[in-house]
């Protein structure tokens, strides 16, 4: 099948799509991607609506103003690929992240995406692995290991969004994943309020500091770090590392969270020495995040265009090849990534002709 992907990330700063070729299994080719950025105001809405998802409900006025201009932007993005496809695997836009009490909300009118574009929408696909005990993230280590098929292993994908995650691929093909810990998102909003920036553009800020050692070592000593995978995260789950820094000098509190987000990412544990990491995410074009990467790493670390995949669009071809294993009743995730008592399908289809979800 050709199937566009779509995948708004918590970094909240627009929409990925990409179309790719695939059964579920074989990535037969990809094809034409696109990033489309969100204006100020709709990203301004969205980060909104994350600080007040515990308190609102589904039908909240503002809540559905915002989830239908966000589902318009996806619609635009897939008009915008101009590629003939058969079905749209669409991600939405995670803004409450709880799977202890078995929720996990991502916003978006699938049924209103399914019209505009005139095809079938496969969405929600997180929701059967919750409902089965599972964390509900992270969900791209089926198609990581099916694009490091071939490859020398055991081997590291680390994907840094605004929450960050890893997927570990053993000698043997086993999987496990989990988030490991803050990405993009803290930095991002420390940026936001010290310099009016929506990021730390080409890592300048955190390059001119460093990091605060005790400041650090406080912030390590978070019980999540103790916990064995899987294990998963909000986007506002450390809101303490934001505290902890805002008594530092502007650049050392940035060099301080990128210092976190680096020694969180590869705390492990590995079931075996990784023999390479490969970084994907918007984390990965940020040189002061490599950098201390590359400080506490156990091996070599380098972006995922190393090995020719597209690191800006590895979400939405991830979503795209899960939509097809969605329509053939494959499993989108496994005990070893998200810890459901067994590997569980998922996604519900919406269809343009009668504009509600199946």
């Amino acid at each position: 099948m050709r199937v566009i992907g779509l995948m708004s990330g918590t970094s909240l700063d627009g929409v990925d799509a990409a179309l790719l070729e695939t059964d579920g299994e074989t990535i037969l080719a990809p094809g034409r991607a696109a990033s489309f950025p969100y204006p100020d105001t709709l990203r301004r809405d969205l980060r909104s609506l994350l600080d007040r998802a515990t308190r609102i409900d589904a039908d909240d006025a503002d809540l559905l103003a915002v989830e239908r201009e966000l589902t318009l932007r996806h619609a635009e993005a897939v008009r915008a690929l101009g590629e003939d496809a058969d079905a749209v695997g669409f991600h939405g836009q995670t803004i409450l992240h709880r799977p202890g009490d078995g929720r996990t909300w991502q916003i978006g009118d699938a049924a209103l995406l399914a019209r505009e574009t005139g095809l079938p929408v496969v969405h929600d696909f997180r929701g059967a692995d919750v409902a089965s005990g599972g964390q509900g993230a992270p969900f791209a280590p089926a198609y990581h290991a099916a694009l490091a098929a071939g490859m020398v292993r055991p081997l590291v994908v680390l994907n840094i969004g605004g929450v960050a995650n890893v997927t570990f691929v053993g000698a043997d093909g086993a999987l496990l994943a989990w988030d490991t810990g803050p990405g993009n998102a803290l930095l991002d909003d420390f940026c936001a309020r010290h310099t009016g920036e929506a990021m730390d553009r080409d890592g300048r800020l955190a390059s001119a500091g460093t990091p605060h050692a005790p400041t650090l070592a406080r912030l390590m000593e978070h019980p999540y770090f103790r916990r064995q995978p899987p294990k998963s995260l909000d986007r506002l789950d450390f809101p303490h590392a934001a505290a902890a820094v805002e008594g530092l000098a502007v650049a050392d509190g940035a060099a301080t969270l990128v210092a976190f987000t680096a020694r969180s990412a590869l705390l492990g544990p590995w079931p075996a020495m990784p023999r390479r990491v490969l970084v994907t995410g918007g984390g990965r074009h940020n040189p002061a995040i490599m950098a201390a990467l590359r400080e506490v790493a156990p091996c070599d670390v380098m972006p995922v265009e190393a090995v020719g995949w597209r690191g800006d669009m590895l979400e939405a071809e991830c979503f795209a090849y899960l939509a097809v294993r969605s329509l053939r009743g494959m499993p989108l995730s496994f005990p070893g990534t998200t810890g459901v008592p067994v590997p569980v399908t998922g996604g519900r289809v919406a269809h343009p002709e009668a504009g509600e979800p199946g």
